[in-house]
């Protein structure tokens, strides 16, 4: 999911400290994720996803064509 957030936050202009913000957590926590450091809840995920204008489902289909081998 991390770098599902990273293109879609780098996709729409938006920088690092502006969606932790948006989202509600520490900038720090936000390079973490995007870093796949930390694993994040539903909560933080959905929170995310919405400072990224785009819905958590959609959020999780952009993880998963992410991290799927091509076929």
């Amino acid at each position: 999911m991390a770098e599902a957030i990273r293109k879609r936050r780098e996709e729409i202009g938006l920088s690092q400290e502006a969606m932790a913000t948006s989202a509600g957590v520490h900038r720090t926590y936000a390079s973490s994720i995007e870093r796949a450091k930390v694993t994040i809840s539903i909560d933080v995920a959905e929170r995310i996803a919405k400072s990224l204008n785009i819905t958590l489902s959609e959020l999780c289909k952009r993880a998963e064509q992410v991290t799927r081998p091509s076929r």
